[in-house]
């Protein structure tokens, strides 16, 4: 298993929708054609209402990169990324759970 947290700041209340109608359809997508993406949720933070948390589980690397080179995640990170004023990416090792595949 191979997992990771992202946290996008968004740069104002426009861009969190924008962010949140660009996530919705990425969402969809990643669950219609990627079987190796095995958890991939999203949240809004508690208190800071422009800001957004991914937690994302694949299979292995392989499926994270499978993940990274579809065309459907290319199109969200292109039209994500003027909409953000910071990205943070923390791979994870994935130790004790309950519910992780």
């Amino acid at each position: 298993m191979f997992a990771l947290v992202v946290r996008f700041d968004c740069r104002d209340e426009a861009a969190a929708v924008r962010f949140d109608e660009l996530t919705a359809v990425a969402v969809r997508e990643i669950t219609e054609l990627e079987p190796g993406t095995l958890v991939y949720a999203t949240s809004v933070v508690d208190g800071e209402p422009l800001a957004r948390v991914f937690y994302e589980v694949y299979r292995d690397r392989d499926a994270f990169r499978a993940h990274e080179e579809a065309d459907h995640v290319r199109r969200f990170h292109a039209l994500k990324d003027p909409l953000l004023t910071g990205t943070r990416v923390e791979f994870l090792t994935p130790g004790a759970a309950k519910g992780l595949p």
